[in-house]
């Protein structure tokens, strides 16, 4: 550690060093020819060749000449004044380099962990992969997955998952990028699609750009009734003024969504009331929703008491999601699905639960 910090002195005091000698230089020409006028004499010439070239007129010519002959005139008439190295300035010079490293040392001494050992990442992904995953971080179980991908690198799973994991890291764009990887790998899968499209709006930061839509137009071949297709798909067409067609088409999703699911009507009729110029109207008052909250803790209390019960896991992740809070949605997903890591279809479901829209 003190090797290093000798290092970077010696390189400050080289970097200063150079500083100091190249103004002691330019100080020692301090005195050299004015280069004003050679400069405005080369504009001269230029504009010669200009001229010459057609690429002037013999007007603008003549007016460009006055205007540089009438700063060559001023620079020449001007007094020149010489510029002098304070020998004061290159002392404080030298004491700020001696005096940065070392105050830099310092602090780090007092509020860094000199004695704290090396942890090479080979060694921490070791250990991660050894783990529970529902002890690990989202960006934890990201650098595993990246691993177990690159060695099978044919598996649209791995890279499905590594897409919910990347997402869940704040990496919309790694997301996309593993999520475009398990759709070629597994291009008849709608939940890919899905996840997909969902993830490449959230890195368009809400909007539905090409690549999303497509994605979307791809889930819907697969699967004609999406919903989430079919409501992008709309807003789509929103953005790009074709707001009859909107309309109709999330009309037509909101006749075709059940009673029981009053948080996606509520987005759609949301959007809507944007596409007519009118403000959307509240579905949840705040004792509707501190009733609801005092639901969903209530239910976390039992799984803790009792988790071995998969489909209180799916309603659990559910209800985060569409209270919108994700922190606490992507625990609980990740403690439900290590725990029912060999049940596919609870694991579908509780991916469904999710990508659960949240509630306005």
């Amino acid at each position: 550690m003190f090797v290093f910090w000798a290092v970077v002195g010696v390189l400050t005091a080289v970097a200063a060093g150079l500083i100091l000698f190249r103004a002691a230089g330019a100080a020692a020409q301090a005195e050299a020819a004015d280069p004003a006028p050679g400069l405005y004499r080369r504009q001269l010439s230029e504009i010669d060749e200009l001229a010459e070239r057609g690429l002037m007129g013999e007007a603008e010519r003549k007016a460009a000449h006055a205007e540089a002959a009438r700063r060559l005139l001023a620079a020449a008439d001007a007094p020149q004044q010489a510029w002098n190295a304070d020998p004061r300035a290159r002392r404080a010079v030298l004491l700020a380099v001696a005096a940065a490293p070392a105050l830099a040392l310092g602090l780090y001494l007092s509020l860094g962990s000199p004695g704290f050992g090396d942890q090479p990442f080979a060694a921490r992904l070791e250990k991660w992969r050894g783990s529970d995953l529902s002890t690990l971080t989202a960006p934890e179980i990201a650098a595993v997955l990246r691993e177990a991908t690159a060695k099978r690198p044919r598996e649209a799973e791995g890279f499905r998952l590594l897409g919910l994991a990347e997402g869940a890291s704040q990496n919309p764009v790694a997301a996309v990028r593993a999520l475009r990887r398990a759709a070629e790998l597994a291009p008849q899968r709608p939940d890919i699609w899905q996840m997909l499209g969902e993830a490449e709006v959230y890195e368009a930061q809400g909007k539905v750009d090409a690549d999303a839509e497509a994605a979307f137009t791809r889930l819907l071949a697969l699967d004609p009734e999406n919903p989430t297709a079919r409501y992008f798909l709309a807003s789509a067409k929103a953005d790009a003024g074709r707001t009859d067609e909107a309309a109709a088409d999330l009309r037509a999703l909101l006749a075709d969504l059940p009673p029981e699911e009053p948080e996606r009507r509520a987005a759609v009729e949301a959007a809507l009331a944007k596409l007519a110029g009118k403000p959307a109207t509240a579905t949840r008052d705040p004792q509707q929703l501190a009733m609801i909250q005092g639901m969903v803790a209530s239910l976390a209390s039992k799984l803790e008491a009792n988790p071995d019960d998969p489909e209180g896991w799916v309603r659990l992740v559910r209800a985060y999601a569409v209270l919108g809070d994700t922190a606490k949605r992507d625990a609980a997903y990740a403690n439900a699905r290590a725990r029912y890591a060999g049940r596919g279809q609870v694991v579908q479901q509780l991916d469904e639960a999710a990508r659960a829209e949240p509630m306005p």
